[in-house]
């Protein structure tokens, strides 16, 4: 039950959508602008810098809150015991679903890249965190794909993940709930795929959108 509860402490947060709500003070529906959804890119391609770092900045920090309230629910002044890690990362996972499909748009939200952020620097562990931004900011200033970036950092971060709890570097390994939580981060990457499929047919094809930092309209 509580796992069940710390999702729907994730989705309550995760639709606080910050870009169509940035979009909404701009007076465009930014669902309908762009690539069409309401995340961090799409922004920054359609409202500018500075919208884009502010809808990045508010869809990483609800995680954060969604984190922080199933802390103090669940689990006070244990942040990084196995169980609290544990409830935490469903709560990522309600935070993402709540972001990616909001009920009252149609189910239609962002791809997730801002809260895939928020879930690499959740635990602040800079063996997960450093190669994380390596190899996004890298693979971005690279190609000009965001996309692409995202994508490296998911398979990153699943690989890190993995490798560090299997050799007993993570506060999980050794439990029962090192299983629990590869089969949580394993549902994330595949949802964070599913949700960029359009750009991975596109990256494929040699259609894919680079990243543009002029302001398309006002």
């Amino acid at each position: 039950m509580e796992r069940i509860i710390c999702i729907i402490i994730g989705y309550a947060f995760g639709l606080f959508q910050t870009g169509f709500l940035l979009g909404k003070l701009h007076g465009i529906d930014i669902r309908k602008e762009g690539s069409g959804n309401s995340g961090t890119t799409n922004a920054l391609r359609v409202m500018g810098v500075k919208a884009g770092l502010l809808v990045f900045a508010g869809d990483v920090l609800k995680l954060f809150a969604a984190a922080y309230v199933t802390h103090l629910i669940y689990s006070p002044g244990r942040w990084h015991e196995p169980y609290s890690m544990i409830l935490i990362l469903y709560t990522a996972i309600g935070t993402v679903l709540g972001h990616n499909y909001p009920f009252y748009l149609s189910f239609k939200g962002g791809k997730g890249i801002a809260v895939t952020a928020a879930l690499v620097l959740l635990f602040g562990d800079l063996r997960i965190i450093l190669p994380c931004l390596a190899v996004f900011v890298g693979a971005v200033l690279i190609t000009g794909f965001v996309s692409l970036g995202s994508l490296l950092v998911v398979t990153l971060f699943v690989i890190l993940w993995a490798a560090l709890g299997m050799t007993g570097n993570l506060p999980l390994s050794g439990t029962p709930y090192f299983t629990e939580s590869m089969i949580i981060i394993l549902f994330w990457a595949a949802l964070a795929f599913w949700r960029h499929r359009t750009n991975i047919r596109r990256l494929a094809s040699g259609t894919e959108n680079k990243l543009s930092l002029h302001k398309k309209r006002n």
